[in-house]
């Protein structure tokens, strides 16, 4: 059988530059009496006043929602919330890759601009907590392991028993990873939990599944997010003063085969150097970096995947103080999932927001100083084999005299 291959428009480098140039955001947390469609417009007209862009102005929507057709039943997401703000006629995708769903809108709306398809596309995820309480997503509940109880939290024990094991990582080391983001979280009027814990407190929490206590693992949340992105033309008619470029956004999946290693997805390694080629740096020219700390150990082994420490320095990197505000390399700054909250379809846009709102040193008593580069990553998937979808975007911040 002869190998696939992909159009040759998509194996040639982009034709242009996508940039940033509006970001929303609702609270997150939990919002009973209001609807998927609700929460969704909120942040899109955020987003819009945000670029200065009217509805009617929008070439394209790619609208993520992880839960709402698995759960709700809820279909055609994207088109129920442009009809409420006025967006009718233009080509709204819906799409679906698990806690990579808001993070997969992205990159599509990036790929319509870069290559030249689009001026002005928006990338929109929302979703509302309604899974059965007990588990953090129906996906794969119909395997054997999951039905032996291997669900998330299982799967993410497993890892962290191993990283101990091995690399000599501490039940207080993961707990500290709660408490910076929970610190942090303080920091954020839009994060779920404005409240600290401390390292007893996580230790003394209820287990979820050993070494995970209840507060080393991400809430149930409900809200949106979206960005607008668009081309440097449209930046140009518009007279902006400074704009964020998309310098890099990988999307990949693995090779489906058992993990070799439980304590690192070669995919997502994988994914980091991509991104790190195509956006000319390497992690140490990070100023700031949003990751996906479903589980505290995630954040440990993520920050070993992306280069911010060696593999199995992980532990000591959180330990070192370097991932906190003020930090050589500041790990989460919205509090991520653990604070901020976790409705899976708008997460990975949630990351773009904390990161433009840093870059544009607008995030108060949080921000970074001199905030130039920040990278997100996210995965989601299948929990026991390298089949996650990951995604990694870089952003930059540029004037406008330097944009190209």
């Amino acid at each position: 059988m002869p190998s696939l291959k992909r159009p040759e428009a998509m194996m040639s480098e982009p034709s242009r530059n996508a940039y940033i140039s509006g970001v929303g955001m609702t609270d997150f947390g939990r919002h009973p009496d209001r609807s998927l469609t609700d929460l969704a417009s909120e942040a899109v007209l955020e987003a819009l006043g945000d670029a200065v862009v009217a509805p009617n102005e929008l070439n394209a929507v790619y609208c993520g929602s992880a839960m709402a057709a698995l759960v709700q039943g809820d279909t055609g997401v994207g088109q129920s919330v442009l009809m409420e703000i006025g967006v009718t006629g233009i080509p709204v995708i819906n799409v679906e890759n698990a806690c990579a769903t808001g993070a997969t809108a992205l990159h599509l709306a990036w790929r319509d601009v870069a290559w030249g398809i689009h001026d002005v596309v928006l990338a929109l995820g929302v979703d509302k907590a309604v899974m059965p309480k007990g588990t953090v997503l129906a996906a794969g509940t119909a395997q054997f392991e999951a039905q032996l109880g291997d669900i998330f939290p299982g799967t993410f024990a497993l890892i962290a028993n191993r990283h101990m094991s091995i690399h000599g990582t501490t039940a207080e080391q993961l707990a500290e990873v709660s408490v910076k983001n929970h610190d942090h979280g303080v920091l954020n009027e839009k994060a779920q939990f404005n409240k600290p814990v401390t390292l007893d407190e996580v230790l003394a929490a209820p287990m979820i599944a050993e070494p995970l206590t209840l507060f080393s693992c991400c809430p149930n949340s409900d809200g949106a997010a979206a960005v607008v992105v668009c081309s440097r033309d449209w930046l140009d008619r518009r007279g902006s003063r400074a704009a964020i470029r998309i310098a890099a956004s990988v999307l990949s999946s693995g090779d489906y085969a058992p993990l070799r290693d439980m304590t690192v997805w070669d995919s997502e390694v994988r994914t980091a150097q991509m991104a790190y080629e195509a956006a000319g740096i390497g992690p140490e020219d990070l100023d700031l970096v949003e990751l996906h700390d479903a589980f505290t150990i995630s954040e440990i082994v993520h920050t070993e995947a992306l280069g911010l420490c060696l593999p199995g320095e992980g532990g000591r990197l959180i330990d070192s103080g370097a991932t906190r505000l003020g930090g050589r390399i500041p790990v989460n700054p919205s509090g991520g999932l653990l604070a901020r909250g976790h409705p899976p379809g708008a997460t990975g846009l949630a990351q773009i927001y904390e990161i433009a709102k840093q870059l544009r040193g607008a995030c108060g008593k949080r921000q970074i100083e001199d905030a130039r580069i920040g990278l997100a990553q996210i995965m989601g998937g299948n929990k026991g084999n390298d089949a996650q979808a990951c995604a990694i975007h870089i952003l930059e911040r540029l004037d406008t005299a330097h944009l190209n």
